[in-house]
């Protein structure tokens, strides 16, 4: 990283190839129209138009980076304005495109990420008779993503933003007729929504108090604020950060959403809906960037750091292949946050491991995918052993991206992991040691836990032979077809390469500068070298001990019952849910009979309102009229506790 840069550079208009790039938010749409309306008669070719509009959307996005490759570092920040959006007093927002390199960056994870997810569901998906109507989903779920990254100001980004949280909810809850997918889509939908709120309420302080929430506008005027402020539009921002990426205390939504397919795991968890959060953070780092922000600033640190270090120890204790991913992810994306949270000198190597982590979660979810694809869709490890004999592809191409995650030296995750673990220690005083301490406490964690189920998974004796799935059929696992493993070796390639191809000779950060403040990171009391050998040094302790616990003796294949007080925490959540209930559901099951009783205006309202509350036998049209009162009074008080305790804790730590 070269050191501070020009943020107040000016916006160029589009031009040449740019001036169409309304085209990648068409190529989706489009395909997302005509697969969801065109009905029956798309059945047979639906899923392949559903990849081409992506691919198509992918090779455009090539066009635009290397055009702007091309262009000077000021003249990288372009906008393209296609119309008048709303025009209402003094609110007056135009709906156009930002194309800098953030969101080129953005765009071509989003597109070519998403295309290899893409081509593997037409292989996995297969044999589902709605495939058509699937592809249609992931369409729609890549075009918000698209607009989010895309937009250029806070109203088009919330759009984007919604619309993913749609789309989400559309594929989270696919299997319709089971109980556990539809509660997990509900609850995805409600905790992002409680975010949400936070987001919402930081645009409308934006307006307020500087009149406008395009980008440029507000990162001009916001300097000029007082540090309330800024740091109540930094919090605002953190709570919307919180629900798109599954960080605390809105994580529990997020390995929830394992209900759905395989593909749609590893397009939430890679490419798309997760990353949302960080993109958030690093696109508003001129506000974050502020004196005035520190309070804001080492907000993002604690969450980051806390939700870390709560992912690893509850990805340690589950048994659920797809599960221990999901908690992964909830810890990758915690460093992501702390690095955006560090500030100037964290902001390009979040991004960083963003990118790298796309790469090696995907390849990693695509390989579970792989695996139950092979085990009669059984998921629990447990029951497997001995699989990289039977699934030779599927076993090299993820134990490359479980080398990446864990930072094996010199694959992706060793440049962009440990570098923000460095960072944290760059911090000064007590901070760098706490918050570098526990980056790399994560570290070993990870490399337990990931061992574990490699362990338990690929190698060891078969424990599957003498057992049946739930719908009574022997195990007979087998390699998938090419659909399924050629986008699994692309993403192990990325996984070995992409690190040293973003962090050598800064070629990241340099590509980012006119986008992000990036200035160089302090090693702090630690030595780059020396933390790079502690971390190899605690992730191979991890790998070990791992190794000896479950590698030297034979499994067995129900998980123990008689646990320590830790286990159970850990496979309780952490107590995440019950937390969760107690501030926010409880209080909003309340509040929605409350209002209830004040809408019909009488003690038979108040009788309605209960049995509806309590699903009672009020009526389908009360009951579900109550649940939406239900939904986003619990969205709105949960929304107003996380924006007032975050508060407290900056203001007062």
């Amino acid at each position: 990283m070269s050191g501070t840069i020009n943020l107040a550079a000016e916006v160029q208009q589009a031009s040449g190839a740019a001036s169409a790039a309304w085209l990648l938010l068409l190529l989706p749409a489009f395909g997302a129209a005509v697969l969801l309306l065109g009905g029956r008669r798309t059945d047979k070719w639906g899923h392949l138009l559903g990849s081409a509009t992506v691919i198509a959307a992918f090779v455009y996005g090539l066009v635009l980076f290397f055009g702007s490759t091309s262009l000077a570092a000021d003249d990288r920040l372009q906008n393209l304005s296609l119309f008048e959006w709303i025009n209402v007093g003094a609110l007056q927002i135009d709906f156009g495109l930002r194309l800098d390199p953030l969101s080129l960056t953005f765009v071509l994870l989003i597109t070519g990420v998403g295309s290899l997810i893409h081509i593997y569901s037409i292989g996995y998906m297969h044999d589902d008779r709605d495939r058509r109507r699937f592809f249609g989903y992931l369409n729609l779920f890549i075009a918000a993503m698209l607009l989010l990254v895309l937009g250029n100001s806070f109203v088009t980004l919330y759009f984007g933003w919604e619309g993913v949280g749609l789309a989400s909810y559309l594929l989270i809850g696919w299997y319709q007729g089971k109980d556990f997918a539809a509660t997990a889509a509900k609850k995805a939908f409600i905790m992002n929504r409680v975010g949400d709120v936070g987001l919402a309420l930081a645009i409308f302080l934006m307006f307020k108090t500087m009149g406008s929430t395009q980008f440029d506008v507000v990162f001009d005027k916001i300097g000029e604020q007082s540090t309330a402020t800024v740091v109540a539009i930094g919090l605002l921002l953190l709570l919307g950060a919180c629900g798109k990426s599954g960080q605390f205390p809105l994580q529990a939504w997020l390995p929830d959403a394992m209900a759905g397919p395989t593909p749609v795991s590893a397009l939430i968890h890679a490419a798309t809906m997760v990353t949302a959060g960080v993109y958030l953070i690093a696109r508003s780092s001129p506000i974050y960037s502020l004196p005035q922000a520190a309070d804001a600033r080492f907000g993002v640190m604690i969450i980051g750091a806390l939700t870390l270090i709560i992912g690893c120890i509850i990805g340690c204790a589950y048994d659920d292949f797809k599960k221990v991913l999901a908690y992964s992810t909830v810890s990758q994306i915690g460093y992501m946050i702390l690095a955006v949270g560090l500030g100037p000198a964290g902001y390009a190597l979040g991004i960083m491991h963003l990118l790298t982590h796309g790469f090696f979660k995907a390849g990693l979810f695509l390989g579970a995918g792989s695996v139950m694809h092979g085990m009669n869709d059984e998921g629990d490890i447990r029951r497997m052993g001995g699989l990289a004999r039977k699934m030779p592809i599927t076993f090299i191409t993820w134990t490359l991206g479980y080398l990446a995650l864990i930072g094996f030296p010199f694959l992706s995750g060793y440049f962009s992991k440990d570098a923000i673990i460095a960072a944290a220690f760059g911090e000064h005083g007590w901070r760098g040691w706490v918050f570098g301490g526990v980056a790399l406490l994560g570290a070993g964690i990870t490399a337990f836990y990931m061992t574990r189920l490699l362990i338990l998974v690929f190698l060891g004796k078969p424990r599957y032979e003498n057992l049946k799935s739930e719908d009574g059929r022997d195990y007979h696992p087998h390699e998938s077809p090419s659909t399924m493993t050629i986008p699994m070796i692309v993403l192990a390639v990325g996984s070995v390469g992409a690190g040293a191809f973003l962090a050598l000779g800064d070629r990241l950060a340099g590509w980012l500068e006119p986008s992000l403040d990036a200035t160089l990171a302090t090693h702090g009391p630690l030595s780059h070298g020396m933390i790079a050998v502690l971390t190899v040094a605690l992730s191979a302790l991890g790998a070990l001990i791992a190794f000896l616990l479950f590698g030297r003796r034979e499994q067995p294949v129900t998980r123990p019952a008689r646990v320590s007080f830790p286990v159970r925490a850990a496979r309780a959540d952490l107590y995440g849910n019950h937390l969760n209930e107690a501030l926010f559901g409880r209080p909003g099951i309340w509040l929605s009979r409350a209002l209830v009783f004040v809408d019909n205006r009488g003690v038979d309202g108040l009788v309605n309102g209960l049995a509806a509350g309590l699903g009672g036998s009020s009526g389908r049209l009360r009951r579900t009229q109550t649940g939406f009162v239900r939904s986003y009074a619990l969205s709105m008080l949960g929304g107003s506790i996380i924006v007032i305790a975050a508060f407290l804790m900056v203001r007062f730590a």
